[in-house]
């Protein structure tokens, strides 16, 4: 069937057919057209905004530009016209408009008749004409659509959910694998794994000529499985043997201040909230905590539903977050439940111009709620939801197709959470910053400000540009006047109280036709 369509479609100095068809096709033709119909027919379903299939093929057609420059695809009188070096040397009937087979079809012949015009193109693999063809496609539609191949996307799946491993971290030293990290209660740990640790073997085959990435690969495998290394410590040689587990990648680290619970959160991995939880509750059946910091300078983000749990713990009812889109399944509503580890406690969120997405979400949702004071400079404003399709070919597809509203009804997209004390002055210090926070009459000027930001609308791009001059913003990191202001206000509740009056409003609750069960979907990446 591929074959006659290809024949089919040239016209006007094509290839000759038998250099592209049958036997002689580089690759299986239909299975890079069953993975571009899949791409294509997900596009025009799900993203957030209106497109047609004709629109990203023709897009993704001139991704092949990218492999050679010289290659060109343009529409003309109800044809699609390939060129090579300003010549046109193929025309095909345009399907119609929505038709996400037709066009992939088409796409796959583009491709293979490009193959008779350019060495470029004819050199290259499958998996390059997937990415010139997807990255051009989404690259039109949006900046957090994007797509991954094959090996990107095990990673990229490996980081959201976990992999089979033995949970250390290493490092190249002198051209050797050094161990530079073990996680508590991992494989590695329970086998006696030590920082330091220089691993001369896998599997009894020397390792000092591998590369990184080959002794990851080798040190992963399916859970459950068995891996035998050889170390070197100081003068010692050792060899352990050990069962592989899930690792998930640790995003929670907690530091005791006193009275005052920090935890660092990194990213939003399918553990995070449940790390989080566990990690507070440890730390209160201890005693002495009263006050919780949630540092998320310079989180991406990750996980929906993560973000929304971790909220939850601090929050006893209300909204956290809604997202809305033109695939049913995109609108979504998502609200707290009583019975958590942290509602009692006193809550200060750090954020920074890298915290985005996912982390952006946490701000907002316990800032709405009257539950935390925000600290630090404008957050980055990531306000659209990502849903993950993995692709026919094995890659992955990250399509936008959602926007979603703080619990106070605006849209995070392009604006970004404003920090109730702003600290985006770099020359500013802990006690001159706190020193005019106590002095502010109220209502003070951040009150004004967050009125104006929470009634921004999402066509208003100029006053929401406007709007995040008010504290621009900036990558803080471990820059210590946040958490110093953090440890100030949660060590004086009259403070504290002041700071939650001057940003909490009186939420809105969402319209019951907007509710919707939760469903777990990437936010960044």
């Amino acid at each position: 069937m591929i074959a006659a369509s290809l024949v089919l479609a040239g016209s006007c100095a094509p290839v000759s057919p038998g250099s592209i068809t049958g036997t002689a096709a580089p690759y299986d033709v239909v299975e890079a057209e069953k993975t571009l119909a899949f791409a294509y027919s997900s596009i025009v379903e799900r993203h957030l905004e209106r497109v047609t299939a004709a629109e990203i093929a023709l897009e993704g057609m001139r991704g092949l530009g990218s492999i050679d420059p010289e290659v060109g695809i343009s529409r003309l009188d109800g044809r699609v016209l390939l060129s090579a070096s300003d010549r046109v040397v193929a025309e095909y009937p345009a399907p119609a408009e929505d038709d996400t087979r037709a066009w992939a079809r088409l796409t796959v012949t583009v491709a293979l008749e490009a193959r008779g015009v350019s060495h470029q193109v004819k050199d290259a693999q499958l998996e390059k004409v997937y990415e010139a063809v997807f990255d051009a496609t989404l690259a039109k539609l949006d900046v957090f659509s994007r797509y991954a191949g094959g090996k990107e996307a095990r990673e990229h799946r490996a980081s959201r959910n976990g992999f089979g491993g033995i949970g250390i971290k290493f490092d190249i030293v002198d051209g050797e694998p050094k161990v530079i990290e073990v996680m508590e209660g991992s494989p590695a740990d329970l086998a006696g794994v030590k920082l330091n640790d220089v691993i001369t073997r896998i599997e009894n085959q020397v390792v000092r000529e591998w590369g990184r990435p080959e002794i990851s690969n080798r040190l992963r495998g399916p859970v459950s499985s068995d891996v035998a290394l050889g170390l070197r410590r100081g003068t010692s040689q050792l060899s352990v043997s050990m069962r592989r587990s899930l690792i998930v990648p640790p995003t929670v680290t907690t530091t005791m201040n006193g009275t005052t619970a920090e935890f660092k959160i990194t990213g939003f991995n399918q553990r995070t909230a449940a790390s989080l939880a566990s990690e507070l509750k440890q730390a209160r059946a201890k005693g002495g905590v009263k006050g919780v910091v949630l540092d998320l300078r310079g989180n991406p983000g990750g996980l929906l539903d993560q973000a929304v749990a971790m909220a939850d713990i601090f929050m006893t009812e209300g909204p956290i977050v809604s997202t809305k889109g033109r695939h049913p399944s995109a609108s979504q509503y998502f609200e707290a439940r009583s019975g958590d580890g942290g509602e009692d406690l006193p809550v200060v969120v750090l954020v920074d111009g890298k915290s985005a997405s996912a982390a952006e979400i946490v701000a907002a949702a316990l800032q709405d709620a009257g539950r935390a004071v925000v600290i630090g400079t404008n957050s980055y404003g990531k306000g659209t939801v990502q849903t993950v399709l993995r692709l026919p070919n094995d890659g992955e597809m990250t399509l936008t197709w959602s926007r979603f509203l703080t619990p106070s009804g605006y849209a995070l997209h392009g604006l970004g959470v404003l920090p109730t004390i702003c600290t985006a002055d770099d020359k500013a210090t802990p006690g001159g910053v706190m020193d005019g926070f106590i002095h502010v009459a109220l209502p003070a000027p951040v009150t004004g400000d967050l009125v104006r930001w929470r009634h921004a609308k999402l066509e208003e791009t100029d006053l929401r540009k406007q709007l995040r001059g008010t504290c621009p913003s900036s990558k803080h990191g471990d820059a210590r006047i946040d958490l110093d202001l953090a440890e100030r206000l949660l060590s004086d509740q009259t403070l504290y109280s002041r700071a939650l009056s001057m940003s909490a409003p009186v939420a809105q609750p969402y319209p019951a036709e907007a509710r919707r069960s939760s469903s777990m979907q990437q936010v960044r990446q």
